[in-house]
C-alpha cells in the first residue's frame, strides 16, 4: 500500500510567526507601518516604504480582486496530484497589498481577472492553516 508524500508546509520565521499564528485562528493579518502608515505583505522586520522598524500587525478585510491567475493541470510533485486542477492567483487586497494564494471551491469557468474574492482558511495540519480565497457571488 502506497501513501502520498506529504504536502510541503510553510516554515514560520521570526518575521512570519505572527502571520501564521493569526491564520491558525482564521484571521488574515498584514503589516502596517506605525511611522508612515504603509501596508505591506509579505511580512518583514521593517517598512519597505520608509525603512522604519515600527511595523505592526492589523486585521485585513479579507476581500480583494484577482490580479492574475493560472490553472495548474500538472502537479509539481506527487503531493499535489489529488488537488488537480487547482488555481494559483495573485490577489490585490482592498488594503492595497498583493498576495500569492489559491482560489478554492470555484468553477474554473467563473474565475476571471478582476473578480472579487474573500479569504477562507484551509487547515492542512494540526499546526498549519493556510489563508486561501474563494469567489464572491
Amino acid at each position: 500500500m502506497s501513501t502520498l508524500p506529504a504536502r510541503p508546509l510553510p516554515q514560520p520565521t521570526t518575521e512570519t510567526a505572527a502571520y501564521w499564528a493569526a491564520a491558525q485562528e482564521h484571521q488574515l493579518v498584514i503589516q502596517r507601518c506605525g511611522s508612515c502608515g504603509h501596508c505591506q505583505f509579505y511580512p518583514r522586520a521593517f517598512c519597505i516604504e520608509c525603512l522604519s522598524d515600527g511595523v505592526e500587525w492589523i486585521k485585513a478585510s479579507g476581500r480583494g480582486r484577482i490580479y492574475t491567475y493560472t490553472v495548474c493541470r500538472i502537479a509539481p510533485s506527487p503531493a499535489f496530484e489529488s488537488r488537480l486542477p487547482y488555481v494559483v492567483a495573485l490577489i490585490d487586497l482592498d488594503e492595497g497589498v498583493r498576495m500569492l494564494t489559491n482560489i478554492l471551491d470555484a468553477d474554473l469557468e467563473r474565475i476571471t481577472i478582476g473578480a472579487r474574492v474573500r479569504v477562507c482558511f484551509e487547515s492542512v495540519s494540526e499546526s498549519c492553516t493556510l489563508p486561501q480565497f474563494t469567489l464572491l457571488d
